[in-house]
């Protein structure tokens, strides 16, 4: 193949009527080369097209296309650090170009007005509904929810997944929140919630739980329900809803709720709160940390409003509470007993006499008997752990034995081998 150049020359050449021949010799080239180049004139020359280079994604291509034929919602985020995991030492746009392929266009929704809130103003509370398979419990499908609270300013989330929507789980998760941010922000939005809002009266407009409103003067904090029908009011709380089940929890293994929370928190702190936001377009910790001296400092005391709630003690000495067991001590009367539930503990009284207390225990179907409370053993085929519990060892030496000489034992022989000797 000739240049540009050199077809110039060769046609220049051609003009001043050198034969081909003669063209051949001065520029090196075949005659029928020359002939050829000559005929077609300044035409310019065809290529073929390059053949394209091998994907570096090509061995991860059926993996990706299974995950979101199985699991659409998945992030390229997510998908991208899976495909890292296999071996794949490419660029983040290469996966996002190929799933750009091979997943369907999301409809395009109604544009949507923003607003943004001055640090240490408002935070956003709500509750997403999951279904989850747990490894212990192998054919059971169970309902968590995932308890968030985001600031609005730096987009910082606190987080946790719980069996119920309880209102002591809603004060208990605050008061982790509270403690996690080291403050709390001036004011927080709530969907209606009935754990949070109790409905609307005539002349007295909103109406919230005693014990939430007791929670807010402790923190100091106003709390705020959206307008009805407006869930996107709070857009800063919902929106990373969908980024949590597409990012952490589809496709995820969980032995138990203990173990989901354990991996959400390292996700939480590791990738969601260390990424770059999307609409503000900074790191939020970094963005968490300006905002941080903006919140109200938490109280020197405990928050520590009661619920009172009565049940009865059943034949194993147990209470439930919230889907848990929790035991009183042996010889209390089978008859309704009181119990005075805290963000933290539960306290069980007998006649106005306190005779237990228990840490809450997360989740459901759990029991727990207090260091104490059984004067028996338990049997050999108990699964229930009792608080404060040792594992068995050697039994101890009787009070007051001491080690002998096998010098006694020894004379000890002698004696009666004397008495039975025949006299």
């Amino acid at each position: 193949m000739v240049t540009l150049g050199e077809l110039v020359m060769i046609l220049d050449l051609a003009r001043q009527g050198l034969t081909v021949s003669a063209i051949a010799r001065r520029t090196g080239r075949d005659r029928k080369t020359i002939r050829s180049y000559i005929e077609r004139g300044l035409e310019p020359p065809a290529y073929k097209p390059r053949e394209p280079a091998p994907s570096p994604l090509a061995p991860f291509q059926a993996f990706l296309r299974e995950r979101v034929a199985r699991f659409p919602e998945l992030t390229g985020r997510r998908l991208w650090r899976e495909v890292r995991d296999l071996g794949f030492n490419g660029g983040y746009a290469t996966v996002t170009d190929f799933l750009r392929a091979v997943r369907p266009p999301a409809e395009p929704a109604a544009f949507e007005r923003r607003f943004e809130t001055p640090p240490g103003r408002q935070a956003q509370v709500d509750f997403a509904f999951f279904k989850v398979h747990f490894e212990d419990e192998p054919g059971a499908e169970r309902i968590v929810w995932l308890f968030s609270l985001v600031l609005g300013h730096s987009r910082m989330m606190w987080a946790r997944f719980v069996a119920r929507q309880d209102l002591a789980t809603v004060l208990r998760c605050h008061v982790a929140a509270f403690d996690a941010f080291g403050g709390v922000p001036e004011q927080i939005l709530y969907d209606r919630m009935r754990t949070a809002v109790l409905g609307e009266v005539d002349g007295r407009g909103i109406v919230y739980n005693d014990k939430l409103l007791a929670l807010a003067a402790h923190y100091g904090f106003v709390p705020k329900a959206c307008r009805p029908y407006r869930a996107k009011t709070k857009g800063k709380v919902e929106r990373p809803f969908r980024y949590v089940r597409e990012d952490f929890f589809l496709a995820g293994r969980f032995r138990n709720l203990d173990d989901l929370n354990t991996q959400f928190t390292q996700w939480l702190d590791q990738l969601a709160n260390r990424r770059l936001h999307g609409t503000t377009g900074r790191i939020v910790i970094e963005h968490f940390a300006e905002e941080r001296p903006t919140l109200k400092q938490l109280p020197a005391g405990p928050f520590n409003a009661v619920l009172r709630l009565e049940r009865r003690i059943s034949h194993e000495g147990m209470i439930s509470v919230g889907g848990n067991l929790y035991s009183v001590p042996d010889g209390t009367r089978r008859r309704p007993v009181e119990v005075q539930l805290t963000a933290a503990e539960v306290h069980i009284l007998e006649d106005g006499r306190l005779v237990a207390t228990h840490p809450v225990l997360e989740g459901r179907g759990r029991r727990r008997i207090a260091e104490g409370h059984r004067t028996l053993p338990p049997t050999h085929n108990s699964a229930t752990p009792r608080a404060g519990a040792t594992p068995p060892s050697a039994p101890p030496a009787a009070a007051g034995a001491a080690p002998r000489s096998l010098a006694i034992y020894e004379a000890i022989g002698r004696r009666l081998a004397a008495a039975q000797a025949p006299r």
